[in-house]
C-alpha cells in the first residue's frame, strides 16, 4: 500500500509546523480522504476517521473552545490515536493547549496554514490523491509544448531524446525522459512525473547524460504535466501507410483514460521537433473547434460543386 509521510505533505501542501517535528518522517498518510471533526467533537466516536488528517477550522476550533476543561481534554484525547497522522489548523488559529497537549502525548505533528479552511482542505485531497494514486511507469519521453503535456513514445533508438532536446532549444520545457511515472489524478486525467533518480536528465546517445536545468536553466523543466496527447515515432517504412490529411483518430489508454494519439514516421531529412511541436498546436487548435482536415474538406467540395456547375 502507498503512503505519504506528513514530512511531504508539509512540503507539497506549504504547511508550517507547529509542534511535533520529530514525527514527520515517521507518521503516515495512507488514505486521501480527509476529516472535519464536527460530530466527535459533541463525544461522538462511533464512527471516527482516525486514520485520515485530521483538518481544523473555525467553526471547529471555536466549538472546542467553549467546551469545559474537563470535556476538551476528553475529546482531544479521543481524537489523538496512534493511527491518526496529523492535525491540521486553518487560518494561524489559535491552538487550544488541550489539543497540544494530546497531541504531544500521542506523537502526533500539528500544523498550521494561512489559507481559509475549504482552499487548504482541497489542496491536501488534491496532493494525496496524485501521490497516493496507483501509477504506472511507461517508456517515452514527456515534454510540456506550448503548456500541452505530450508523451513521445517509440521505439528504442527512433530518436525520442533528441527530439526533446530540440523541443527544449525551441524553449518547451522537459518532464520525464526515459521513464514516465503515471498516475490517474481523477477518471478523466491522467499526469507524468519523473522517478525521482532521473528528474531533470535527459540522455543522448553518443554523449551521455546531460542536466537539462543546469544547461538551460530552471525555465527548461517542469516536474508533472497532464498528458493530454501521445505522439508515437516510427521508423519509416514504405510498406506502411501513413496518415496523410490527419483524419484518423488514433486512441491509447492509459490506467483506464483514452488519450488522443499521433504517429509520426521518423525519415532522414524530417525535422521531428518542429514535427512534433506542429502536431501538438494542431491538437490544440481541434480542441478549440478548429480542425484543419474539415477545412480542407470543405474547400474542396466547395472546389468540385463549382467545377459541377461550371461544366453544365
Amino acid at each position: 500500500m502507498r503512503n505519504v509521510t506528513v514530512k511531504e505533505l508539509v512540503d507539497g501542501c506549504d504547511l508550517i509546523v507547529y509542534s511535533g517535528k520529530e514525527f514527520l518522517e515517521t507518521n503516515k498518510i495512507e488514505t486521501d480522504d480527509i476529516s472535519r471533526p464536527d460530530l466527535e467533537l459533541t463525544g461522538y466516536f462511533d464512527y471516527y476517521p482516525q486514520k485520515r488528517v485530521q483538518v481544523f477550522g473555525m467553526t471547529e476550533i471555536s466549538f472546542s473552545q467553549r467546551l469545559t476543561n474537563e470535556n476538551q481534554d476528553k475529546v482531544m484525547q479521543k481524537l489523538c490515536t496512534n493511527e491518526t497522522p496529523c492535525l491540521v489548523v486553518a487560518r494561524m488559529l489559535p491552538i487550544p493547549e488541550s489539543m497540544a497537549k494530546a497531541a504531544s502525548e500521542n506523537h502526533i505533528p500539528i500544523l498550521r496554514t494561512k489559507s481559509p479552511t475549504s482552499r487548504i482542505a482541497s489542496k491536501i485531497t488534491y496532493f494525496l490523491q496524485g501521490q497516493l494514486a496507483e501509477r504506472q511507469s511507461l517508456h517515452g519521453v514527456l515534454v510540456d509544448i506550448y503548456g500541452l503535456g505530450v508523451l513521445i513514445t517509440g521505439d528504442s533508438g527512433v530518436g525520442k531524446s533528441e527530439t526533446a532536446l530540440d523541443l527544449i532549444k525551441r524553449g518547451h520545457r522537459l518532464i520525464a525522459d526515459d521513464r514516465v511515472e503515471v498516475y490517474k489524478q481523477d477518471e478523466m486525467t491522467v499526469h507524468g512525473e519523473p522517478p525521482k533518480i532521473l528528474r531533470h536528465l535527459l540522455e543522448i546517445r553518443g554523449v551521455g547524460i546531460i542536466d537539462v536545468m543546469n544547461l538551460y536553466g530552471a525555465g527548461a523543466v517542469r516536474s508533472h504535466a497532464h498528458i493530454s496527447l501521445i505522439v508515437h515515432l516510427e521508423n519509416w517504412s514504405e510498406d506502411k501507410q501513413f496518415d496523410r490529411l490527419g483524419s484518423g483518430e488514433e486512441k491509447q489508454e492509459i490506467l483506464g483514460v483514452t488519450i488522443p494519439k499521433i504517429t509520426i514516421p521518423v525519415k532522414v531529412g524530417r525535422n521531428m521537433a518542429i514535427i512534433v511541436e506542429a502536431a501538438a498546436m494542431n491538437y490544440r487548435a481541434k480542441t478549440m473547434g478548429y480542425d484543419a482536415t474539415k477545412k480542407f474538406d470543405e474547400n474542396l467540395n466547395s472546389l468540385i460543386k463549382e467545377n459541377s456547375n461550371h461544366n453544365r
